[in-house]
């Protein structure tokens, strides 16, 4: 059941009915049950999986809070309890995720050594959103072993946090300090927050269908077949990526957050205007920020952090980068991805360092700042599109093919917006014509980090608000030719 689709409109309005008409102490199980028949949609056997990471996660809890005092030998359970349930849902994590690529990799390893291994995969179906509730589950499991959090003796409401139906699938990753106390909270209906959600979820549908999936059109037929094409063409496409994923994932967040909103929960903010980053450092601190948020805490900060000495500082970033690449996808695409990034930061880090240990600087003025500023963004951003190469190809031959060709044949630009008009069977104006709403989306971006655009809208006259909402709702319903419909990119992690 997609977002984008007429029965998860109504599937939404039952469950918004239902919910605030239901008494309070009724209201966990109708959203349960909503949630797993969303999930169910898709493939009902796989909801065994989400069932048993539930219940495995519950378990621990339980049972890392019963013995975390006992003394003697009893001592060392928690531990055991932590790690079997690291050990069980990770292990259902690699066996339907991971477990073709290494058997692939290491097959291919043996033959190269000319040793005649045959090659042993399962061909799983990947169930959907398996990496966000592990995730998820895991990190209830190991906050309550810090004691950062108490344990949740109600396995109803427990249930509830891990399969929420807007964030089950693609997130944002929630940590249960924020989730489950609202889940137990009495709500009462709030026009103002109702309101709110609407905006979001129509803002995610504007940038899925009339963005993500318009923009769609061109990058698939240039990564779907790359030799039929002209280095500027390449070019483009990734350009078109960078803003079809963001589009696409932070489309599937407003949606997300909008949907709760509309039952009085508040989920957390998962993209903030990454685009407008003036460092790596800064991207991962505003690009799916429930997922870096949970690598800094799980993986970084265990690791060491940047409490050791430098060498072992970068080891560390490194090793959270790679981490990150391959929980995006079982393929050495994903892997070099996160690499690119972790190398990025890396030098972020060696360079700030020696500026710290440098002279200040004379301050400089106005314009040279903000031309500076602007210098960063730019190049933040090329390095950006430069690894999603790597994110977007369909393997590592095609991503260095396309690299390699990447300057073949440029000509003039009104020459290549023809060209690509015609690949995408439209006319230059109407490719252009394509692109107005990238450009509305950067102004919506630029307006929201200085202020919430949606309450300074709630200070402008009805009849300009209204028009803007009205002007949404067309382009939603009516932009012409987006291949709409599609599903979500990170429906695949």
């Amino acid at each position: 059941m997609l977002f984008n689709s007429l029965p998860y409109a109504i599937f939404l309005t039952i469950v918004f009915l239902l919910h605030w008409l239901l008494p309070h102490r009724f209201r966990w199980i109708m959203l349960l049950i909503a949630s797993y028949y969303f999930y169910m949609s898709w493939n009902p056997e796989l909801v065994v999986l989400i069932a048993l990471t539930t219940l495995v996660s519950y378990s621990s809890g339980l049972l890392i809070d019963h013995f975390r005092h006992a003394r003697g030998k009893k001592a060392k359970l928690p531990k055991l309890f932590l790690v079997l349930a690291l050990v069980i849902c990770f292990g259902v994590l690699f066996f339907y995720k991971y477990f073709d690529f290494f058997s692939e990799s290491v097959t291919s390893i043996l033959r190269a050594f000319s040793l005649p291994v045959q090659e042993w995969t399962l061909k799983l179906v990947l169930p959907v959103g398996i990496s966000f509730y592990t995730f998820q589950t895991l990190s209830y499991v190991i906050d309550v072993y810090r004691e950062k959090i108490p344990v949740e003796k109600h396995l109803g409401y427990f249930s509830l946090y891990v399969s929420f139906f807007p964030q089950l699938v693609a997130g944002p990753i929630e940590r249960s300090d924020n989730l489950i106390p609202q889940l137990r909270q009495e709500r009462t209906f709030d026009y103002t927050q109702g309101s709110d959600g609407l905006k979001w979820i129509a803002i995610g549908l504007f940038k899925k269908i009339v963005i993500a999936d318009t923009l769609s059109v061109y990058v698939n037929s240039v990564y779907g077949n790359l030799e039929a094409y002209q280095g500027l063409s390449f070019i483009v496409a990734t350009i078109f990526f960078a803003f079809q994923i963001y589009c696409d994932f932070s489309g599937y967040s407003d949606i997300a957050i909008g949907s709760a909103k509309l039952l009085g929960i508040r989920l957390m903010k998962n993209f903030d205007s990454p685009y407008f980053s003036k460092s790596i450092r800064e991207f991962w601190s505003r690009w799916h920020i429930s997922l870096s948020t949970w690598f800094r805490d799980y993986v970084y900060i265990p690791l060491g952090g940047n409490r050791r000495k430098l060498p072992r500082v970068l080891i560390n970033l490194m090793i959270t980068f790679l981490l990150s690449g391959l929980w995006h996808g079982a393929n050495w695409t994903f892997v070099l991805w996160g690499a690119l990034h972790g190398c990025y930061v890396i030098v972020e880090t060696l360079i700030h360092r020696s500026k710290k240990n440098a002279a200040s600087l004379p301050q400089k003025n106005k314009a040279v700042l903000a031309l500076r500023s602007a210098g960063q963004m730019l190049l933040t951003f090329t390095l950006v599109c430069f690894a999603w190469v790597f994110f977007r190809a369909n393997s590592m031959s095609d991503a260095f093919y396309g690299l390699s060709h990447m300057f073949d044949g440029i000509g003039s630009p009104i020459q290549y917006v023809e060209y690509a008009a015609r690949i995408m069977k439209l006319d230059r104006y109407d490719l252009l014509v394509r692109l107005l709403p990238v450009a509305l989306l950067a102004v919506f971006d630029i307006f929201n980090k200085r202020e919430d655009v949606f309450l300074s809208l709630s200070r402008w006259k009805p009849v300009f608000r209204w028009a803007i909402y009205l002007t949404m709702i067309w382009f939603i319903l009516f932009f012409p030719g987006t291949g709409g419909g599609g599903e979500f990119i990170y429906f695949q992690f």
